[in-house]
């Protein structure tokens, strides 16, 4: 008896691993051979799971990934087991510009510090990010980013002082990181009238920018298993006992918030995008609280500053790169500032540039070749389904759009799609305006 007893344990295992077994190659069997999407070509690995794409968002190279199966397999690739990627002229009007679509679930990874604090880009519902965005647009409108004009121009001009130290001393200077920090004090003074200061000391205050490169990686990827991510690290107990990973960026913007909460200071010489908000939060505490102006404080701080330090970064890389293009730009600049007497200055004001039409399509044009995005714009399909390029995807299916794909689809922009050429600008003005940034950064 007490034999029979002892081998009972094993053959349980062996059943608990038999049916494991079975159940997982069920699954597979089923997502290959069965589901809906398995007529949509990609990666193998990518037909099963979502691993084909965690395993490049970690290589950092899923972008080009994309770019490549597309050439490949046309305009849709089955890029996890309930998500196509799709390349078609349409999607950005079907797919990004469908305001009945929910976003798809990756989003609410973007809640910062956790699940409570609900940005518009964190909210995944239709109706209500529409509402949160409007609450919101106020501290957005440029008439109100205008205002923080000659602040802005200061920290450009900080910048240019260390760029002036650099020349003097020939000493070699990493771009990047400069661009970086700009782009984070920009940040702070057109949100809330405070710079990071990472400029002021010329260092990474903390490590807080070179710590953002990790997080992102974590962000992109965990967003996937968003569970797992909650109870790590975005959940109340983490937020409670303040051992948030985001350092001197969260604390900066929150210790600046507070102090302005404090101050009320309403001064309407310089009001800033918090000052909108607050002042919107009086007039509306019902719909706008504390807790939402903190969440999009935050999420604005990280998504404006590594996308304007990127596409300064592509900006010049490209110009530097490309003969002739930087010494043009430059003589158009000279040459405005000369006929509107405003020579005297360094900093080309923001009136002044949207008039230097070929610097203007130079950006664009960098933009286009480097986007600040690189990850996927997902949606989910609703009840009613969605037909694009002749195909229909049923309830529930995840579609995407990358910026990559479409800034060096072929089928757009023609065989030298992938070089920096500013006729693109000039003669396809209409296709510039609908598949470069704006639309993608737009449609977050």
């Amino acid at each position: 008896m007490d034999l029979l007893l002892d081998k009972t344990p094993p053959m349980s295992w062996t059943l608990a691993i038999q049916i494991i077994f079975a159940t997982l190659t069920s699954i597979i069997l089923h997502r290959r051979l069965l589901h809906p999407l398995s007529p949509i070509p990609g990666p193998t690995l990518a037909s099963i799971s979502r691993l084909w794409h965690i395993r490049h968002i970690l290589k950092g190279d899923q972008n080009t990934q994309l770019i490549s199966l597309h050439k490949k397999h046309g305009h849709f690739v089955r890029l996890a087991h309930n998500e196509v990627s799709v390349s078609h002229p349409d999607a950005i009007k079907k797919i990004l510009g469908n305001s009945h679509l929910r976003k798809g679930p990756w989003y609410r990874m973007t809640a910062i510090p956790d699940y409570r604090f609900q940005s518009p880009m964190a909210t995944t519902d239709p109706k209500k990010k529409m509402g949160k965005s409007k609450a919101f647009a106020s501290g957005y409108a440029l008439t109100n980013v205008l205002r923080s004009e000659p602040q802005v121009d200061n920290v450009i001009s900080l910048l240019l002082s260390h760029l002036d130290r650099f020349s003097q001393t020939g000493e070699q200077v990493n771009l990047d990181k400069y661009f970086t920090f700009t782009s984070f004090d920009v940040a702070g003074e057109i949100l809330f009238s405070s710079q990071f200061g990472f400029l002021k000391t010329g260092t990474d205050i903390g490590n807080a920018i070179a710590n953002g490169y990790w997080l992102s990686m974590y962000a992109s990827a965990m967003a996937f298993y968003y569970y797992f991510h909650v109870a790590l690290l975005g959940n109340l107990v983490v937020t409670w006992l303040n051992i948030l990973p985001y350092g001197h960026l969260f604390e900066t913007t929150i210790k600046a918030m507070k102090t302005r909460l404090r101050d009320k200071r309403d001064d309407e010489s310089r009001f800033d995008s918090v000052g909108c908000w607050f002042r919107a939060m009086e007039k509306d505490p019902e719909r706008i609280k504390w807790r939402d102006v903190q969440a999009v404080t935050v999420s604005t701080v990280g998504a404006a500053s590594e996308t304007v330090s990127c596409a300064l970064q592509s900006f010049v890389y490209y110009m530097i790169r490309t003969p002739g293009v930087w010494g043009r730009a430059r003589g158009e600049v000279l040459e405005l500032q000369g006929r509107e007497g405003g020579g005297e200055g360094r900093v080309v004001s923001w009136g002044q540039a949207k008039r230097l039409v070929y610097l203007q399509a130079c950006i664009k044009e960098g933009l286009r070749m480097f986007a600040p995005v690189a990850m996927n714009l997902p949606r989910v399909v609703g009840p009613e389904g969605l037909e694009i390029g002749g195909r229909r995807f049923g309830m529930g299916t995840i579609l995407s759009v990358n910026s990559w794909v479409m800034h060096f689809s072929e089928e757009i922009w023609g065989k030298d799609a992938g070089e920096f050429k500013l006729i693109f600008c000039f003669l396809h003005i209409d296709i510039h305006s609908k598949y470069t940034p704006d639309n993608f950064l737009g449609s977050i």
